[in-house]
């Protein structure tokens, strides 16, 4: 799916606008839906390509919610896993995050906003330096901050497979990041050594992780 949508832009993608989440590609969000236009959002895209992209809403929204507030110009397209239609007619879904993408422009005449995406190109990594930031994340989850926390061994044996360094960086910035608008800085940020880089000081600063238990992040709702 992933290299399918590098290569095209994509046309009337359903666009999902929340104010506190932040989706990055290869994180999972776990989504109930309960707003009609939303509802017809879930149900649109279930019948066609199942593709949503989660936008962030600029702080203000609050002025004109249920209208066209300001949303940050770069999302992340996400792909429904899995979905459950509830008797009320509400819906759970997964979403799972694919690829980054900048709006070109907002499209149709949904009840839903819809946007025109082009998805962002990211720049070439060294394969040396790449190493050296893979090892960092190791020894953030092994010692330093982040060990003990939920989903940290998850996220550590990853580090053992061929998962691509990127992705683990970006798993990283969604499951620990606290500040949102850094999530967001990243999620748009191509240089991809760069963007690692900024994840890893951000991390080394922030507080230790939560103890086992605790839920290091949340469903969202509409």
């Amino acid at each position: 799916m992933a290299q399918a949508l590098s290569t095209k832009q994509l046309c009337a993608v359903p666009l999902f606008p929340l104010p506190n989440v932040v989706l990055f590609p290869c994180a999972v969000l776990p989504l109930h839906i309960f707003e009609e236009r939303y509802k017809a959002m879930t149900a649109d895209a279930l019948v066609g390509d199942r593709l949503i992209a989660m936008a962030l809403l600029r702080p203000g929204w609050q002025r004109n919610y249920y209208e066209h507030p300001s949303i940050e110009p770069v999302v992340c397209v996400g792909e429904i896993l899995s979905h459950e239609l509830l008797a009320d007619g509400t819906y759970n879904f997964l979403l799972r995050g694919v690829i980054r993408a900048k709006i070109v422009e907002e499209v149709g005449h949904q009840r839903y906003r819809q946007g025109q995406l082009q998805p962002l190109e990211q720049t070439a990594s060294w394969a040396d330096v790449l190493a050296g930031l893979r090892h960092q994340m190791g020894e953030l989850l092994a010692g330093g901050v982040l060990a003990g926390a939920p989903g940290a061994m998850q996220i550590q044996r990853l580090l053992q497979t061929s998962m691509p360094t990127p992705d683990i960086a970006d798993l990283l910035a969604f499951t620990f990041l606290d500040d949102v608008g850094l999530k967001q800085s990243l999620l748009g940020d191509t240089n991809v050594e760069r963007r690692i880089e900024r994840l890893l000081a951000a991390l080394a600063q922030q507080p230790p992780c939560p103890a086992p238990g605790a839920s290091p992040h949340q469903p969202s709702w509409n």
